[in-house]
């Protein structure tokens, strides 16, 4: 099989990604969307994952598709950035519907950097402004490397 146009995840029909970072943090966060809810599959490996609903992902579960996939720096404080995506779609009417509730189904994990030099003294968690913002930047062209959730990967 051959590449696509672009050689990126976006060269499939419907997927965007968006990335924020925030550079006196030294962090940041990444999201993969569709124009349509999509099917997704995680395996997850590491001496401390950090994940949020990636249970959703198996097989046997009732929901056969998410409406985002989140990446994000921050450790237990990136899984946040998983918040932010939600609030947007739900803003957007985008979600599993349940009878009259709407859930926005966005799985997320994290990586560690939090010993990065960054300045992590904020009194309020900045990531799900970030995943926010992630998603609002989502698009088919994207920086690839230092950018989003790897902005403080060491």
């Amino acid at each position: 099989m051959r590449p696509g146009p672009r050689n990126l995840i976006t060269d499939v029909a419907g997927l965007k990604v968006g990335s924020a970072q925030d550079t006196r943090l030294k962090s940041g966060s990444t999201v993969l969307i569709g124009d349509t809810p999509f099917t997704a599959s995680v395996h997850i490996m590491g001496g401390a994952p950090g994940t949020r609903e990636t249970d959703l992902l198996a097989p046997d579960k009732t929901v056969a598709a998410v409406d985002a996939l989140v990446l994000s720096g921050g450790s237990a404080y990136g899984l946040d950035a998983c918040s932010g995506v939600v609030d947007a779609l739900r803003a957007q009417g985008r979600g599993f519907r349940v009878g009259d509730a709407l859930i926005p189904l966005v799985p997320g994990a994290i990586l560690f950097d939090l010993l990065n030099g960054g300045e992590k003294d904020w009194t309020q968690n900045p990531y799900a402004d970030l995943g926010r913002k992630a998603m609002e930047a989502a698009g088919e062209e994207f920086e690839i490397g230092s950018a989003g959730a790897g902005t403080g990967a060491l």
